[in-house]
């Protein structure tokens, strides 16, 4: 009897036993899906670059084709040069990554340079939209003509040719009887090639608030003179308004605007610059104006 109580004591305690721990389901790990990056990564994502297309568009190892946003399209003169720029400094190169929009991405180097400001401040691009420091390091590589700044492209799209004279030489004379010999000349034919614009003009929007705004112009005497007196002729797009203007007088018709140097802003030496600012207002767009004349002259812009 005291056996048999024993054992079913034993067979009790075991089964509580049993019962008070039960067992743990064992959970999978969870499964992380990688963002792709131009879709959905936001931060710095490294990359390498596995091919140029051009100055501002290059393959990723991920098979993506990307452009480095606030570059303009490299200009038809100093395609190669940029193409060479872009090899240089990105082909094989680990980079960080930021992307902005489908397609457009930022690009820092390894050693944290943004290769936007670096391609813009060597001469090699411009900038897509002259504002804050892409516009100051625009001017300074027109200033120091560098990369497309100088020779041959000073600063346009396509190099200036060279001017040539073609002359046809005059057929041999005839002698025809019983008149006298006589030969024919025919003139000369000049082909004439307009020289690259004697300036460069850089718009710049410092400033925009509602229903108004701050710009600033930059003139620049790319020509081998001085220019002693100067007036500066844009056109607006949106119905823009110039209310104030410093360093220059002005005056407007409609969407038509004219400034004149004024005392001190009157001369511009060669590889010399002067800089105008004004106040504006504007409704709805504010679009830049694409094209500056300097004392009748169309000037380059950027």
């Amino acid at each position: 009897m005291l056996r048999k109580s024993l054992s079913f004591l034993l067979v009790f305690l075991t089964c509580a036993c049993a019962s008070e721990s039960p067992s743990r389901p064992i959970s999978a790990p969870a499964q992380v899906r990688q963002p792709t990056l131009v879709n959905e990564a936001r931060g710095d994502v490294p990359a390498v670059v596995r091919a140029v297309v051009d100055g501002r568009t290059v393959e990723l190892d991920t098979g993506e084709r990307v452009e480095v946003s606030l570059l303009a399209q490299p200009a038809d003169c100093w395609a190669a040069g940029a193409r060479t720029f872009a090899e240089k400094w990105l082909l094989g190169k680990t980079v960080r990554v930021s992307a902005l929009t489908p397609g457009e991405v930022n690009l820092r180097l390894d050693d944290g340079t943004d290769y936007a400001s670096l391609a813009v401040r060597e001469g090699v691009l411009r900038a897509q939209t002259a504002a804050g420091s892409l516009a100051d390091a625009e001017l300074g590589a027109a200033r120091e003509d560098r990369g497309l700044w100088g020779a041959p492209c000073n600063g346009m799209d396509a190099a200036p040719t060279t001017t040539t004279t073609t002359t046809t030489a005059a057929p041999p004379a005839q002698r025809v009887e019983p008149q006298e010999s006589k030969s024919t000349t025919t003139p000369p034919v000049v082909t004439t090639t307009p020289p690259p614009p004697p300036c460069a003009v850089v718009y710049r929007l410092d400033g925009q608030w509602q229903d108004g705004f701050q710009g600033k112009i930059t003139i620049r005497n790319t020509g081998g003179a001085p220019i002693n007196g100067w007036t500066l002729r844009w056109s607006f797009a949106d119905g823009q308004s110039v209310r104030q203007m410093w360093n220059a007088s002005v005056s407007q018709r409609g969407s038509a605007v004219t400034a004149a140097g004024v005392e001190n802003t009157r001369s511009i030496s060669p590889r010399g610059e002067v800089e105008i600012g004004f106040l504006g207002t504007f409704r709805g767009r504010n679009t830049a104006p694409t094209s500056f004349s300097l004392n009748g002259t169309a000037c380059a812009t950027s």
